[in-house]
């Protein structure tokens, strides 16, 4: 038995690294496929996995050890409810964009939901700020200003020009740094900066709808140095609410959960609750109105879908 990492999935085949440094090709052993996981992948990058040689002389993955985390959003395989991104994170990077394409605020608050909820930390990161105009910066500091309030670091670069990437590599240094964001934020670049060697393929913006052509189809995982990871992962347009009961969302809400000893009633939904110092807040303008926009969206939509309370393998 041998002890590996998963760096990433193509198809029935596992690409793993070995502790002693050595890439090798698994299967999955049957087990994993006839057991009712509730995920499209029962086995993830980032994944610490036990394998062997069977009598054919292949590797097989015999088991996975615990995760630590995982960052997990809602399938598009309707038979499946969910897809596990990656585990094992040590730092999860948002890259925002104000323009080409937008990133809306409802999708970074999904994100900081989902990375609070299972204990992943959080950097925002701006992008393409080369090629922002001055509304575009208006609107930059109204995210940051959002952000920052809600005990969120941020940071702001181009991928392109190379602006702010000494400050980024500060942050990933010795981690396991998983990269999302909208397709077309500018993933692939980032990371042909941060690691040149690897020459990632990176895609143009589509001009009749202002987004991102995917380049990246599955999360993989690249080594940068001797102690630092970076995993890519495919752009997200859409980052539904799994694993968590729709009662526990304002705790994932780090300016909410400050607060809540506040309210008058211990139970308090911050939404029309009487002595809500959440709500009080917000009418004074000392909560975002968009942050709290988000909540509530989160809340009300589609609860028997974006919320799940199983334990996904």
């Amino acid at each position: 038995m041998q002890n590996g990492i998963v760096y990433r999935s193509t198809g029935s085949w596992y690409e793993i690294k070995l502790d002693n440094g050595e890439f090798i090709k698994a299967r999955i052993k049957g087990k994993f496929r006839t057991k009712q996981i509730r995920t499209t992948n029962p086995i993830a990058v980032g994944d610490f996995v036990e394998i062997a040689k069977n009598q054919s002389g292949e590797f097989v993955v015999n088991s996975i050890k615990e995760r630590k985390n995982y960052i997990i959003r809602k399938s598009v395989n309707l038979s499946k409810e969910a897809h596990i991104i990656a585990s094992n994170i040590d730092l999860a990077i948002l890259l925002v964009t104000i323009s080409s394409p937008v990133t809306s605020p409802g999708f970074i608050d999904r994100f900081t939901v989902t990375a609070e909820a299972y204990n992943i930390p959080l950097l925002l990161v701006f992008n393409k700020i080369d090629i922002y105009n001055s509304s575009d910066f208006d609107k930059l500091n109204e995210f940051e200003k959002t952000y920052n309030s809600a005990g969120y670091n941020s940071l702001r670069i181009s991928a392109n020009s190379g602006d702010g990437i000494e400050k980024l590599n500060y942050y990933i240094k010795n981690k396991t740094t998983l990269i999302a964001g909208n397709s077309g934020a500018g993933k692939s670049t980032l990371i042909n900066q941060l690691i040149p060697s690897i020459k990632l393929k990176t895609g143009d913006i589509s001009t009749s709808h202002m987004t991102g052509k995917h380049t990246t189809t599955f999360a993989e995982m690249f080594d940068m140095g001797s102690n630092s990871k970076i995993i890519d992962t495919p752009g997200i347009k859409g980052f539904g609410l799994v694993d968590f009961k729709k009662e526990e969302l304002a705790l994932y809400f780090p300016e909410m959960i400050k607060l809540l000893n506040d309210c008058k009633f211990h139970n308090c939904k911050h939404i029309n609750e009487p002595g809500c110092k959440v709500i009080e807040q917000l009418n004074n303008g000392e909560l975002s109105v968009t942050r709290y926009q988000s909540y509530i969206s989160m809340y009300e939509q589609d609860p028997e879908n974006n919320y799940r309370q199983n334990i996904y393998l």
